[in-house]
Parts: structure tokens; C-alpha cells; sequence
């Protein structure tokens, strides 16, 4: 689990509404059904006008995955390919198999079937290679989306303002209206405002780390499993790939 994501929006949610709990009113004053579904039923609208049915199907999934997944640390990576190195080293490469039903790094395990089947060092490259280009581009999508989102929800806020201030002005002479059509104006705009800066558009930066940071590791892998194939000692293995590490890391792989 990824601590910091759990915190910013327990935080932030957290601090917002403990100053509309403060205010005159309470939070009662802050729900607005139809507000709500301006900015929520709208948003979610474009969004599958915008999107594939597959790809919004998975928009839970890719939320919680900012949340609930954390990348293997590339130090330990390392440790687990080096113990792969060595093992080829002493037993052959066909001993690698006994070690398939430890790894649940789906990646990983592909790229190891392929050294024990026997294909050329640069065939495991092309496969692996692209197989992390096509995880990428999937990972690519999430974060579209998640900005999409992120500008889908102020507009519809302004959308849900404009529609508040037409109801406002047509109802002048009532005062008793002036103030519904006021909460759908003003509410829209901050539940829009709300929704893309504290929920999508930081969901989206953190998809944009986890992308690199696997990205990273998949690279780490694909060096490492390629150099397994292509029968380089373990020390030398390790060297190669501590470059993948930064300086003050570098000292931890033993």
C-alpha cells in the first residue's frame, strides 16, 4: 500500500471539511443533489464519450492502483537476479524452472520461460521490450484519463454556474427562488473544482510515477534476464545493473 496517497486525501478531504463543519450551516448546507449531478453525472458522460467501454470499465482499477500498489524495490530486483545468475551459472539454465512458482511478477516470469526455452538473448530482448512498451501504453491510458477527468469536472462546474446564474436571473422578482438557483451556482463550481484538484488530476501525477518507476524496473529486468541468457557472471551482472540505482543505493546490493 502506498501510505502517501492514503494520507494526502484523508488529509485534504479532511481539512475541507472539518471548515464547512465550522461554518454556519454545517455540511448540510454544502449538499446539493442537483449540483451533484451536473458535475458527477456529467463528468462520467464524456467520459465514456471520450473513452472506450473496456477502457472506463477498468477506471476503478486504476484509481485504487495509486493507492493499493507499490513497485519491488530495484535493490531487491537486483538480489533476485543475481540469485538466478548464479544458479544458471551452477545447474545450466533449465534449473531456472524450479524457481518459476516463486516469482509473481508476471513480467518477470515471462521473460525467465523465454531463457529456459532457449530463444536467442536478442529475441528475449524484442519480446520483453515489447511487451513493456504495451505495458506502458496501458499504464498511458490510466493517466488520460485521469486528466481527462481532472478538466471534465471544472467544466461542468462552470456549466452547473452558468445554468445556477439563468435560474437566479429568471427568478428576480421571487426571492424566495434566488437562493436555489445561488447553490446550484456556486456548488457546481466547487464540487468541480473539488473532484479535479484534490481527487483526479493528483491521481494522475501519481500514475505518472508508478509508470516510471516500473518502467525503470522493466528495464532493470530486461538487462538483467538478457545477460542471464547470454551466460555474463554474476558479478558482472550485478555491476551492470547497479547502474540502475542511485549512488547512495548503489552500497546497499551486496
Amino acid at each position: 500500500m502506498d501510505i502517501t496517497t492514503l494520507i494526502g486525501t484523508l488529509l485534504g478531504f479532511g481539512l475541507v471539511l472539518f471548515s464547512m463543519a465550522s461554518g454556519p450551516g454545517g455540511l448540510a448546507i454544502f449538499v446539493h443533489v442537483p449540483s451533484l449531478m451536473i458535475v458527477g453525472g456529467g463528468t462520467f458522460a464524456v467520459v465514456l464519450m471520450n473513452f472506450p467501454l473496456d477502457t472506463v470499465k477498468g477506471l476503478m482499477k486504476v484509481m485504487l492502483r495509486t493507492l493499493l500498489y507499490k513497485a519491488p524495490s530495484p535493490a531487491d530486483e537486483i538480489g533476485r537476479i543475481i540469485t538466478y545468475a548464479n544458479l544458471a551459472r551452477k545447474e545450466g539454465l533449465l534449473a531456472l524452472e524450479t524457481k518459476l512458482q516463486e516469482v509473481d511478477d508476471k513480467f518477470f516470469s515471462k521473460g525467465v520461460q523465454l531463457v529456459i526455452d532457449g530463444f536467442p538473448a536478442e529475441t528475449v530482448r524484442d519480446i520483453m521490450e515489447l511487451e513493456a512498451e504495451w505495458l506502458h501504453q496501458r499504464h498511458l491510458t490510466g493517466k488520460k484519463m485521469m486528466d481527462a477527468i481532472g478538466s471534465f469536472a471544472p467544466a461542468f462546474g462552470m456549466i452547473g454556474t452558468l445554468v445556477g446564474l439563468v435560474q437566479m436571473l429568471q427568478n428576480l422578482s421571487d426571492p424566495s427562488k434566488i437562493g436555489g438557483g445561488m447553490a446550484t451556482a456556486l456548488l457546481t463550481t466547487m464540487y468541480g473544482a473539488m473532484a479535479a484538484n484534490m481527487v483526479f488530476i493528483p491521481l494522475a501525477g501519481k500514475l505518472e510515477i508508478r509508470d516510471n518507476e516500473e518502467s525503470l524496473l522493466r528495464q532493470l529486468m530486461i538487462e538483467g534476464i538478457v545477460a542471464i541468457q547470454s551466460g555474463e557472471g554474476p558479478q558482472l551482472i550485478k555491476e551492470k545493473l547497479k547502474s540502475f540505482l542511485a549512488p547512495s543505493a548503489r552500497e546497499a546490493v551486496a
